[in-house]
C-alpha cells in the first residue's frame, strides 16, 4: 500500500481512537482506559441491565448532586460509574481503606471520612465538593448488605450532607448484586445485576439529619420489599 495512504488512514485510526477514549467522565485517557473497561467489565461478567438513565446529569460537571444507593457487593461503585458520565466522588469509611490500594483511592478521587467523628475533614471536603456542582456518591448503610436481600439502617450522616448542601438527591438501587463470601470475591462472581436510577427528590432544609436518612430508609424498604436487619455484618 502506498506509504502517502498509511499515513493519513493511521492518523484518522489515531484520532478515531483518542476520541473514543477521551469521551469518559474525566476526559483524559488515563481515566477513559478505566472507565470504558468498567463498561465492558460490567456488561460481561456482571451482564448490568440500567434503568432510568434519563434521571442521570448529562452534563460535567453534573452540577450539585448527591447519589445514593443501597450496598450489595463491592463491585457496586464501578457498575455505577460505568453508568455514569460525569465523575461522582465516592464516600469511604477511613477505616476500610486498604493501605495497599492507596494509589487507587488517589486516582479515584475518594473522600475518606471518619465514622467516629474524630476528624470532619472529609465531612467538610465532601460538602464543599457539591457546593462547587460536584457529585458524590454515598452508601448510607455503611457497608455491604449481610445477608443478602436485606437492608441496614441508614445512617444520619448522610442526612447531614443533603440537608448542609441543599443538593438533589439521585437515589441509586442494586438488586442481583453477585453473593459472594467477601467484598472483593464480588469482583469475579458472575451475575445478574440491575442498576435503576429513580426521579431526583428534593429535601427540605428544615428537615433534620435523621429525618431526611429515616425517609430515604423507608423508600428503599418500600422499593426493595427488603427487611431491615439491623444485626447483619457490614465489614466485609
Amino acid at each position: 500500500m502506498n506509504l502517502w495512504l498509511v499515513i493519513p488512514i493511521a492518523w484518522l485510526a489515531f484520532a478515531v481512537l483518542a476520541r473514543w477514549l477521551l469521551d469518559n467522565p474525566r476526559e483524559d485517557v488515563p481515566a477513559g482506559l478505566l472507565w470504558h473497561f468498567s463498561r465492558l467489565y460490567s456488561r460481561v461478567l456482571h451482564r448490568v441491565r440500567y434503568v432510568g438513565l434519563e434521571h442521570l446529569p448529562k452534563t460535567r460537571p453534573p452540577g450539585s448532586l448527591i447519589l445514593v444507593s443501597n450496598h450489595a457487593s463491592g463491585v457496586d461503585p464501578i457498575l455505577i460509574i460505568a453508568a455514569c458520565r460525569f465523575e461522582a466522588r465516592f464516600i469511604m469509611a477511613r477505616d476500610m481503606r486498604a493501605p495497599v490500594l492507596e494509589p487507587l483511592w488517589q486516582f479515584a478521587n475518594i473522600i475518606l471520612v471518619d465514622r467516629q467523628n474524630r476528624d470532619a475533614s472529609g465531612t467538610r471536603e465532601a460538602i464543599r465538593h457539591v457546593k462547587e456542582g460536584g457529585a458524590i456518591a454515598i452508601f448510607p448503610e455503611g457497608g455491604i448488605e449481610r445477608p443478602p436481600c436485606t437492608l441496614k439502617p441508614f445512617q444520619a450522616g448522610v442526612g447531614l450532607l443533603i440537608r448542609r448542601t441543599g443538593a438533589p438527591v439521585l437515589p441509586v438501587l442494586i438488586r442481583g448484586a453477585p453473593r459472594s463470601g467477601s467484598a472483593w470475591s464480588a469482583y469475579w462472581t458472575p451475575s445478574r445485576t440491575t442498576i435503576e436510577f429513580k426521579p431526583p427528590i428534593r429535601y427540605s432544609g428544615e428537615q433534620s439529619p435523621h429525618d431526611i436518612a429515616a425517609d430515604l430508609q423507608r423508600r428503599y424498604e418500600e422499593w426493595t420489599g427488603w427487611p431491615v436487619a439491623p444485626d447483619a455484618d457490614t465489614t466485609s
